[in-house]
């Protein structure tokens, strides 16, 4: 087998930020004064002599990472020993209270919906793809591919078993790329309450699914070992012939595909030296002491146990080796009938970026390749936290949250500005037409992104828009910053500060030289921004009404349509409450207006499509918008509906002038009526529950997709599917 080589590897652990190019202004005006030069002691990047270097680094910041972790384990037992047993009421579920970690298109429709995606020309991974003629699904375990138009005779004509559990895929032309995990990336036993566990350790890679709307979970992976499968499939999608297998020791994050190259983002755990661990083997049955009335040790000797814990680890940490740290690759190609392997871990150093910030030892690759050619894997490796991914036809970006007191060296702000949250944001050129990409530079902002909408480039420049705290901590505010690549330095040339104080971003969508930010507390102030000048950016408009959007698409460059929730103003604060759907006019940024509102439902009636762009499904050539929705009706005053009156599939016409017009819903499920704190209506408005996860166009067609089967309606009697297509076995009572 052969080494597979990566082409390039930097070690990365702080951010270069810029400032002195451009102004920094607040939103009220009050201030203008030229940026400071922040973070520059923690921006020098050096070039690695080779892995003995690289590997002096890791290990120092491995034994900074398990001390902290170690000490505090021993701190939290000290304390609990403390508490006249206090620490009981977690073992109330018996289990200790450890929390677990957690082509084709010929004879095809002539007009049909695709993918929502951020950027044109840019496509997005989902579990649903189509073209013209084909609808791809990924669902009980299995690629499964229905042949959708005409509509009238639409059937299944092709299944293959995916292993593991498939996820996301790619279609383009002949060929089909499907991501799966295989497993657990990362597994602990309760007695380590080491890394990726609940005690101690580093939070940011939690892994458990994919987070796509940062508000309250974590851009961190979906946690498994992550399989790509490579197929070729004949005109009519009844064969497949699989061309490629790739296996990572990391999970996925997140994936890009520009025409024939796919870029996939990996992430890998925080590196886990055989050996080492976090927890005292005399204090293994420490749950089971619970309610005894004398603790088996002294304070003296649980320190004592702690210590030697410590010196264990500090030995193994010291005897171990570059392969302990490294990521992995393997990647088979099937070339006429036969295996091509290459796989292993790189071993030259040459090349590598180090830095004395301390950042963690989790590791990033951006593996690229071409599905039309059997050609080998290109990767850029940075060592650095997993997060928000953006990518434009030219550049992928990686957004990355930090903490100050989670920094083991100095912090990126001076302690005058308060900035206790920060988002590094690093740089990768992707290669035109090639599978090839470049690690190019790194900068920092204040604050932290909601998802990929809070970034967006234009003519050089990258456009990013940051809350930092959330509500109810009254020092919350916001930021739109403006960065340049300047000599591999991702600089901050441009800036307006202290936006919406006391509320936080629940929305952000860039289009051309305008920008826009949805923040909430009471109301939902929509921010518009002239972008035009990146070296001057200015707040030019408001406009506040009640409630707010999380997800905003256009309509045209003059017009967005908006989806979120509606809010129940109670004084000091607003419960969130039904769905509702908006079109604004923000031809003049200066006086952005609300045109059209369409509120659904009360509270718990919620959609994939809130939280999710690819549940989003707007029909541009004939103004139809799909939305898979839970409509729950009752409640009020911060309690949620008692009936769920519909579940399924809604559609709407919309218009500019005219604004929403209900052309019906195909329902999944009949009506429910119960306790909403036990049924479907008892969502919190940032998890959607919806039945129906995605929807496709075909025409006067719309083929509403949940997990277990697909009904396909006319939009003449969209309550009355046409055909039924089953996607899993029904559920055995």
């Amino acid at each position: 087998m052969k080494r597979l080589g990566l082409l390039f590897f930097g070690i990365l652990v702080a951010a270069l930020t810029g400032g002195g190019c451009g102004t920094s202004k607040c939103a009220d005006g009050s201030c203008d004064e030229t940026p400071p030069v922040i973070g520059k002691s923690l921006a020098a990047l050096t070039t690695a002599d080779g892995c003995d270097e690289v590997l002096a680094l890791l290990k120092a910041e491995t034994l900074k990472d398990v001390e902290k972790v170690v000490d505090a384990n021993r701190d939290w037992v000290l304390q609990m020993t403390k508490q006249d047993y206090g620490w009981c009421m977690y073992a109330e579920d018996g289990t200790g209270g450890t929390p677990s970690s957690n082509g084709g298109d010929k004879g095809g429709a002539r007009d049909y919906s695709t993918t929502n995606t951020q950027e044109a020309g840019v496509d997005e991974a989902d579990f649903v793809k189509n073209d013209a003629k084909f609808i791809y699904v990924l669902a009980d375990g299995k690629l499964q591919i229905i042949e959708a138009w005409p509509a009238a005779t639409a059937r299944k004509v092709a299944t293959v078993a995916i292993e593991g559990t498939p996820s996301m895929m790619y279609v383009e032309g002949d060929r089909i790329v499907v991501y799966s995990g295989t497993g657990p990336v990362q597994q602990g036993t309760s007695d380590v309450y080491g890394p990726g566990m609940w005690y101690g350790g580093m939070p940011y890679y939690q892994g458990g699914g994919l987070c796509t709307y940062g508000y309250d979970c974590e851009f961190t992976g979906d946690g498994q070992r992550l399989k790509i499968t490579e197929f070729q499939v004949n005109a009519d999608r009844t064969e497949l012939t699989l061309l490629r297998e790739t296996r990572f020791s990391g999970s996925y994050l997140n994936s890009r595909r520009i025409g024939k190259i796919v870029h996939t983002v990996v992430v890998f755990p925080e590196v886990s030296v055989p050996g080492v661990t976090y927890w005292p083997e005399e204090l293994k049955d420490f749950y089971n002491w619970c309610g005894q009335e004398t603790f088996p040790f002294t304070e003296a000797q649980i320190i004592d146990m702690f210590d030697a814990l410590k010196t264990a680890n500090l030995q193994k940490v010291r005897d171990s080796d570059i392969t302990d740290y490294l990521p992995g690759i393997q990647d088979t190609r099937y070339v006429d009938g036969q295996a091509v392997t290459e796989e292993g871990l790189l071993g030259d150093c040459q090349g590598f970026y180090l830095s004395k910030a301390g950042d963690g030892r989790s590791f990033l690759s951006l593996a690229s390749f071409d599905m039309s050619k059997p050609g080998s894997i290109g990767a850029s490796t940075i060592v650095g936290r997993p997060g928000a991914v953006y990518g434009s036809l030219d550049n992928l970006y990686v957004a990355e949250r930090h903490y100050q007191n989670d920094m083991t060296v100095g912090w990126y702000y001076p302690q005058s500005e308060g900035a206790i949250e920060a988002t590094t944001v690093h740089k990768f050129r992707l290669s035109d037409g090639q599978a090839t990409t470049q690690y190019v530079g790194s900068g920092v902002v204040k604050g932290r992104v909601l998802n990929q909408f809070a970034l967006d480039e234009q003519d050089g420049y990258l456009r990013v828009a940051t809350t930092m705290g959330q509500v109810p901590d009254p020092n919350v505010y916001s930021t739109v910053s403006v960065l340049k690549d300047i000599g591999g330095e991702l600089a901050v040339v441009g800036m307006v500060d202290h936006i919406a104080p006391t509320e936080d971003i629940r929305s952000a969508r860039f289009e051309g030289d305008a920008g826009f930010i949805v923040t909430f507390k009471k109301t939902d102030p929509l921010f518009a921004f002239d972008l035009s000048d990146p070296l001057d950016p200015k707040l030019l408009g408001a406009l506040e009404i009640p409630g707010f959007s999380t997800y905003m698409h256009f309509l045209d460059p003059g017009h967005i349509l908006s989806i979120g929730y509606d809010a129940d103003d109670m004084g000091d604060f607003a419960w969130f409450d039904g769905l509702q759907l908006q079109v604004f006019d923000v031809t003049d940024l200066t006086k952005p207006t609300l045109l059209h509102r369409q509120i659904i439902g009360t509270r718990g009636s919620t959609s994939d499509a809130a939280t999710n762009h690819l549940a989003f499904n707007f029909f541009r050539s004939r103004n139809l918008l799909a939305l898979p929705i839970i409509v729950c009706e009752g409640g009020g005053d911060g309690q949620s509906g008692t009936t769920m009156s519909f579940n399924g599939l809604q559609v709407w016409r919309v218009t500019v002038e005219n604004g929403f017009f209900s052309m019906g819903g195909i329902p999944h499920s009949a009506p429910v009526t119960g306790d909403s704190y036990n049924s479907v209506c008892g969502s919190w408005w940032s998890q959607s529950n919806s039945q129906v996860k995605r929807s496709v166009f075909m025409e006067d067609w719309v083929y509403s997709i949940a997990l277990d089967k697909i009904e396909i309606a006319n939009l003449i009697d969209l309550e009355h599917p046409a055909i039924e297509i089953p996607l899993a076995p029904p559920p055995v009572n």
